[in-house]
């Protein structure tokens, strides 16, 4: 139930008279408050809720953690999420509790963006919650300290997967408590750190403990030398998920080096490694037999434009998602080579990519598997020439390129199993090619950037049927 509903309580009474003796999940983000006389009134009668989410409430009040700790005894999963406008965090520390004692199946809980927690109200959650398992923290409230989180996490040594980060101003954060508190925590499989002054030490630490880690994330961290990232990796070779954006030091012999314990590796996102190049992508597929995912948008510039050492590097079928955004070096030459060398490709992200222009159809033709194309911003692209058919293209972005009636015709003809069609703005797009989107992709779901092409016709039912017409407005955004 989410976006803004005139009257939410009444809504909820009402579905509360419905037989849902299996309902399990709620989501209210998006709300103004919490809409307290219908959520008691549902909670009396649907008793089988075991997750809410109420992500960006404008007004989260004290009481509102009261209520749901009353109503909802049973829930393993709450998200109370960047709240907009609260409270002094003492004006909350009962309510935790409140909520800490009462949830006592609780097991993952999102307090990120800035919910008013101070450290007791942590202490409260880790050490009464004992099934927790999952906590995040991101851009959390700057009332936890660095000794108040090492406390809270000698409550919980069950913990499996810990996300914070940190304020601007934050100094070093991987005191020597917060290292020993933080590798006690035996089942820690995922560690998301966001926004902090580490220290190689933490990464030594966490090494010699050797930490059961499947997904470790390091986003925007500092304080620390690839020889600390090399010793974490070389000791928790389970990690199939890694994230180590706005490394600045990371180079593509660094990834070379790291790439030897990557063994189970799934996805990797090095976007915004600003000294890395092509290259490194290459050395990742060859030495990654099961990566799958590879992000490595806005990367380095300043490399080498030709493509001839592409040329032997084999195929890579193991490779279903790519996302090279923002990449002004990116090169018809150089997708070309990629559709061959990646085959299987089911996602392709060039958002921005605005060297590129006629190499997308080789990559259409070859990469016939692929399902999401993201084009969004490729100045050069023109498709007014796909004369041939992408059966399982599902999800295509074309905003902020020149698109057309006719090519959208083409699209329609080429693409009719398209789900989802951005054409946000795309001036020259009128509403004949709405039309034949409309009338040639049966099972369109979506399409946005189109809603101004459609109120400003004036010949709207001639062109169109009202049946027609009907489905339209469903579709548009």
């Amino acid at each position: 139930l989410t976006g803004n509903y005139i009257d939410l309580d009444n809504l909820l009474i009402e579905i509360s008279r419905f037989p849902l003796k299996q309902l399990t999940s709620l989501n209210l983000s998006g709300q103004p408050t919490i809409p307290t006389i219908g959520l008691r009134a549902f909670s009396q009668k649907i008793t089988t809720l075991t997750s809410l989410t109420c992500y960006l409430i404008d007004f989260l009040n004290p009481s509102d953690l009261f209520l749901i700790a009353e109503c909802f005894p049973l829930l393993q999963e709450l998200d109370l999420s960047y709240p907009l406008n609260c409270k002094s965090c003492c004006s909350y520390v009962d309510g935790v509790e409140a909520l800490s004692l009462a949830l006592t199946r609780l097991r993952k809980v999102n307090l990120s963006g800035l919910f008013p927690i101070n450290n007791q109200s942590l202490f409260y959650l880790f050490n009464n919650c004992k099934q927790l398992e999952e906590v995040k923290l991101f851009k959390s409230c700057h009332k936890i300290t660095r000794v108040g989180l090492a406390s809270a996490l000698r409550e919980r040594p069950t913990l499996r997967s810990l996300s914070f980060s940190g304020m601007e101003d934050d100094k070093l954060f991987s005191t020597s408590q917060f290292i020993d508190s933080l590798v006690s925590l035996k089942s820690l499989t995922c560690l998301f750190l966001h926004n902090l002054n580490i220290s190689d030490e933490l990464l030594y630490s966490i090494a010699r403990e050797g930490l059961p880690l499947t997904k470790f994330v390091l986003l925007r961290c500092t304080g620390h030398s690839n020889d600390g990232i090399i010793d974490l990796l070389s000791k928790c070779q389970r990690i199939q998920h890694l994230d180590l954006r706005y490394t600045d030091f990371l180079k593509d012999q660094h990834v070379l080096e790291l790439s030897s314990f990557l063994v189970d590796l799934v996805s990797i996102n090095l976007s915004s490694c600003h000294k890395l190049t092509k290259s490194a992508l290459f050395i990742l597929v060859r030495h990654c037999p099961s990566l799958s995912k590879i992000k490595m948008e806005n990367i380095g510039a300043e490399i080498v434009r030709n493509s001839h050492s592409l040329r032997n590097f084999g195929v890579y079928p193991q490779l279903k998602s790519l996302y090279l955004g923002y990449n002004s070096w990116l090169s018809d030459e150089i997708i070309t080579m990629f559709a061959s060398i990646f085959p299987n490709l089911q996602l392709l992200n060039l958002k921005d990519c605005n060297s590129i222009s006629e190499g997308i159809y080789e990559v259409l033709r070859k990469c016939c598997k692929i399902r999401h194309l993201n084009l969004h911003g490729c100045s050069r692209v023109k498709l007014h020439g796909m004369n041939f058919v992408v059966p399982n293209l599902e999800v295509l972005n074309l905003s902020w390129i020149n698109v057309d009636d006719k090519t959208l015709y083409l699209i329609s003809k080429n693409c009719c199993g398209l789900l989802k069609l951005s054409l946000k703005f795309c001036n020259g797009v009128k509403m004949k090619g709405v039309k034949h989107v409309v009338e040639n992709c049966k099972q369109l779901r979506k399409i946005k950037g189109v809603k101004h092409v459609v109120e400003n016709c004036k010949q709207l039912r001639k062109i169109m049927s009202d049946e027609r017409l009907i489905l339209l407005n469903k579709l548009i955004e």
